[in-house]
């Protein structure tokens, strides 16, 4: 049974993926860099899904806000009295 170069393969193992992070950091633009080079038209289109979403989880927000204040919020919902 040989013994297998632990040392050597997680130096090299390490330096492999310590080298495909700073290619990636170096290479791969930032949100704002993209958001940046982007046309004018595009940038409205992506203004528009974020205000879009935004109001989504407002309006999520509210509801569940409600949900929390309503005092019988806490029972399941086959235990209601009102049918």
């Amino acid at each position: 049974m040989s013994s297998f170069p632990w040392g050597r393969f997680l130096v090299a193992a390490s330096a492999f993926i310590g080298g495909g992070y700073i290619v990636m950091r170096a290479t791969v633009p930032t949100p704002e860099q993209t958001y940046a080079a982007m046309s004018p038209d595009l940038r409205r289109r992506v203004d528009a899904n974020r205000a879009a979403r935004l109001a989504r989880e407002q309006a999520t927000t509210k509801q569940l806000n409600a949900q929390l204040e309503d005092p019988d919020a806490s029972k399941p919902v086959w235990a209601d009295s009102r049918r």
